[in-house]
């Protein structure tokens, strides 16, 4: 009798049509992760400025007439300016006194 200790061709297809499945499973999962990361990033930047130009107001008695004027300040943002992950600029409407959302298209 003949003793084989390999696999078969057949055993070989169905082991790579599982991890085939499994990654048409997992890879969308991940992109629609990362997106939604970006996203959250974004709203926290926003949240992070309209924070700072409060600050601003309770330490200046007066809004800032810009967005330069909160980000480009080391009081208030040490590290720099926040950064959009998509890439965009953020709006200051300086009647409303805040930087508004942004899509993410």
């Amino acid at each position: 009798m003949r003793s084989s200790k390999g696999f078969t061709l057949v055993e070989l297809l169905v082991v790579v049509l599982i991890l085939g499945a499994l990654a048409a499973i997992a890879i969308p999962r991940i992109s629609q992760s990362a997106e939604t990361a970006k996203i959250n990033a974004c709203k926290t930047n926003v949240d992070l400025m309209n924070s700072q130009i409060e600050l601003y107001y309770a330490n200046q008695g007066e809004w800032p007439t810009s967005l330069e004027d909160i980000v480009d300040n080391e009081d208030y943002f040490p590290d720099g300016p926040p950064e959009c992950p998509f890439g965009k600029s953020y709006t200051y409407r300086a009647g409303r006194h805040r930087v508004l959302e942004h899509t993410h298209e």
